[in-house]
């Protein structure tokens, strides 16, 4: 962009949802408005296809697969936007996106309302402390209540939301929005809703209008004295002070402002983009902190390492990768800056690798279109070219030797075997899994040791899916998949003691370690997976020789003893031992640790924990009765039901193994009506039959490589 803005003149967004709730299509409208494109473009419309849906799979399919980036100026300030995806199969690209962004639009479709992903988004909005607006869309369509998806958002997602707006007309009679701030009726005219006409409120809505306008001072003023004084002396509020206390309450994340319109049919989308300027914060009203590494050694706990970086482009640099990707000019590296600046041909310094890095090119991204530019300050959100680093790295300058806190990683619920067709294309696979691996943090690959088989694992079937498919478009080679599996995991539920003596001499010196302790389960909602205690006291066990246990008990978890799965939410506390003053090493105490927490996870009564999936269905209520009893016949548990015109949403937890061929079956069943939403919700303890039949088939699997 050729103008300079000053920094409380940037908005970086996000833009995020439930799927099909209409991200993209209020993104094309944003980037009409703006002058950005001069034609608008759908999401399902054929042709070229939305512009933030840049990949052909995104355009064949409809949905958006990748978070796409774009930098705009909306009146007298500079918007920064990223459009994020619904599906929860691609929720890597929100949780990386809501990471470095100030502010966000939360959108609701104005007939099915809170759905399940709006869950999942509100949650990775909460982890980010990302103050949002409420976009409730759709307006347009039958069923659509604004005030129900309002009183939604207080009792399902504990918002605290403020109607700005009331709507003109609902369904197909939409008119436009009233804005309950200046009591004014906003019309939308032109052939793509260019032209904002202000008028007068219809008579019918004067009263409705005054309701609102008072609740929303009522709601307002419980964060200003100024505010709550001259309500009581019912004095006028001067605008100033309202808009004010919005925005401070907004940013603080007491209350959603809540706007309305339908983006398919034009409306209501530059009163947003208005609010968007107007109440949510630039980089100056949000506090980032990165850990100071030269700290850590000195702290017992990271927190107490902790430095703010502050959005003073004077200030030495730092930056965050949150997002890679690669085209034919080499690694595209998203980036944004925190402190400092960034300029072409500069040096940095990457503290995970412990060493300079340069930058050749710097880029402004237009969703796939990119604008060189020479550089960037705090604040900016842009793209390196040909910097070899992974997503999550921190650059600073040589002066600092500072990590910005990392993004949340879900792990993969699902895994499946992949092989090339023909031996030629195995260099091209080896390549195309590589690229995705270091785009996608979700997205892992491992060699099977028995079966030798290349396993790749992900958030669901889509998400494989997908992938898959690049690997044979992009990467021109065509693969053989099996059949999805799912990632079981294994876990104690009794505590359990251990007192393992490791002894060996074979001539010279030998090995010697002797470990005493138990092993313990944690609870569901613990936050780590492995928890180790020392508790030796008197020296039975020199200090040294400590961590050498440690790693031995962390490392027994990757693969259980007792069906091969990963093992989860282990407790181990080091209660006592002995050593040898010639025989024992940091070696023989992690061999010790091995075979002692085989010998205790046995004794654990250990149980084998499948993945359980949220799944929400919605289905024209004449299928209602089918629908519900095929999810039961699938081990689902059915926990609520809501009737939305025609259609019935069901909800139910149902684990994943139960759950493949499913949008098949439910398609048959309901002539192709229904729709469905999953994503991972917890792991429960598979029923006792099956876990049988899993340890069966691992014990016959040891045999087989034992012979």
């Amino acid at each position: 962009m050729a103008k300079k803005y000053d920094l409380k003149d940037y908005r970086n967004i996000g833009i995020s949802a439930h799927i099909d709730s209409g991200k993209t299509t209020l993104t094309e409208r944003v980037l009409f408005y703006t002058g950005l494109i001069h034609r608008i473009q759908e999401v399902r419309g054929g042709g070229d296809g939305a512009k933030m849906d840049h990949m052909e799979l995104e355009k064949e399919r409809g949905i958006t697969i990748t978070s796409a980036a774009v930098t705009l100026p909306w009146k007298d300030k500079l918007v920064q936007i990223i459009d994020t995806p619904g599906h929860v199969d691609f929720t890597i690209e929100v949780e990386r996106s809501l990471r470095v962004l100030d502010g966000a639009i939360l959108v609701l479709c104005g007939s099915s309302g809170v759905q399940s992903q709006s869950f999942t988004v509100d949650r990775q909005m909460k982890r980010y402390n990302v103050p949002c607006l409420a976009f409730v869309n759709k307006l347009d369509r039958a069923g659509a209540n604004p005030f129900k998806v309002k009183d939604q958002l207080r009792e399902k997602l504990g918002h605290n939301p403020v109607m700005m707006q009331i709507p003109i007309g609902l369904e197909d009679e939409h008119e436009g929005v009233v804005d309950l701030i200046k009591l004014k009726a906003y019309y939308f005219d032109g052939a793509n809703g260019e032209n904002v006409r202000e008028e007068d409120i219809p008579a019918d809505l004067k009263e409705k209008a005054e309701d609102y306008r008072a609740q929303l001072f009522d709601t307002v003023s419980m964060f200003s004295d100024e505010m709550m004084e001259l309500l009581l002396e019912e004095k006028e509020v001067p605008l100033e002070l309202l808009h004010k206390t919005i925005r401070e309450a907004t940013i603080a994340k007491k209350i959603t402002p809540v706007y309305m319109g339908s983006a398919y049919k034009n409306k209501g989308v530059q009163l947003l983009l208005d609010a968007v300027l107007a109440y949510l914060p630039s980089p100056l009203d949000r506090k980032y902190f990165a850990i100071d590494n030269n700290r850590l050694g000195e702290v017992s706990d990271p927190k107490e390492a902790m430095v703010e970086v502050k959005p003073d482009p004077k200030l030495p640099l730092v930056a965050m990768a949150f997002k890679i990707t690669e085209d034919s000019y080499g690694q595209l590296t998203y980036t944004r800056i925190y402190q400092g600046s960034l300029t072409k041909g500069d040096n940095f310094f990457n503290p995970r690798l412990r060493k300079k890095q340069r930058i050749g090119r710097l880029v402004q991204m237009f969703s796939n279109e990119r604008i060189e530019i020479n550089d960037a300050k705090a604040g900016d959100i842009i793209a390196m070219i040909g910097v070899d680093c992974a997503s999550g790295d921190t650059y600073c300058d040589e002066s600092l030797n500072l990590t910005m806190e990392s993004m949340y990683v879900p792990d993969p619920v699902i895994e499946l075997a992949i092989k090339p067709e023909k031996q030629e294309d195995f260099a091209k696979l080896s390549k195309a899994l590589n690229r995705f691996m270091k785009e996608d943090p979700t997205f892992k690959v491992h060699v099977d040791e028995e079966s030798n088989e290349t396993i790749i694992r992900g958030m669901g079937e889509l998400h494989l899916e997908i992938y898959t498919q690049r690997i044979q478009r992009e990467y021109k080679a065509t693969v053989i998949v099996g059949q999805p599996k799912v990632n079981y995991r294994e876990a104690p539920t009794v505590a359990a003691p251990y007192n393992y003596k490791h002894k060996k001499q074979t001539g010279g010196s030998g090995q010697y370690a002797h470990v005493v302790g138990t092993l313990r389960p944690l609870p569901e909602d613990s936050a780590v997976n492995f928890e180790f205690m020392n508790k030796v006291v008197g020296g039975n066990i020199p200090k040294e020789f400590v961590p050498g246990c440690e790693r031995g008990f962390r490392e027994s978890m990757d693969k259980g003893p007792l069906a091969g799965y990963q093992v989860i939410r282990v407790g181990v506390d080091l209660e006592d031992g002995s050593y040898h003053t010639v025989d024992s090493s940091e070696m023989a105490f992690k061999i010790a640790a091995r075979q002692a927490f085989k010998e205790a996870f046995l004794s654990s009564k250990p149980v084998i924990l499948e993945p359980i999936m949220k799944v929400e269905v919605e289905t024209p209520t004449e299928f209602q009765g089918s629908v519900q009893g095929d999810l039961s016949s699938r081990r689902g548990v059915l926990s609520g039901s809501d009737m939305r015109d025609d259609f019935t949403v069901i909800d139910a937890e149902i684990p994943l193994a139960e759950m493949f061929g499913y949008s098949t079956d439910l398609r048959s069943m309901t002539q192709g009506k229904a729709t469905f939403s999953m994503e991972f919700s917890r792991y429960r303890p598979v029923p006792m039959a099956i876990q049988e039949q899993l340890v069966a088939k691992f014990k016959e699997q040891q045999a087989k490589g034992n012979k």
